[in-house]
């Protein structure tokens, strides 16, 4: 997770006999060869483009306490969500057995 928030992006540069990549942005520099890099910017997935083949994430179910992908926080893409509480009686399958007796 660290490294994909740090990616950097880069631009191909060429010449006659080298090609090598270089920051877009003059600000940053090359840490190591470990470095994630991208060369195009990901599409915006919170929004429907059916060019690429996404849908969007409005109104899919996301997960209020996770700080991952599926989680409100991220899915919602700042929209902000609505929780539900729903309330389901079930008859449970307990018994009751008499195991003591009280003395006085």
């Amino acid at each position: 997770k660290e490294k994909f928030d740090g990616a950097m992006e880069v631009m191909l540069k060429k010449n006659k006999t080298l090609h090598r990549l270089e920051p877009l942005n003059s600000n940053f520099k090359f840490r190591g060869e470990t470095d994630l890099v991208y060369l195009d910017t990901s599409p915006d997935f919170c929004s429907a483009n059916y060019a690429i083949g996404s849908l969007g994430t409005k109104g899919r179910r996301c997960n209020a306490t996770s700080p991952n992908t599926d989680g409100c926080d991220l899915m919602c893409c700042g929209r902000g969500y609505s929780t539900q509480k729903f309330r389901r009686r079930e008859r449970c399958k307990c018994s009751f057995h008499w195991c003591c007796e009280v003395l006085a």
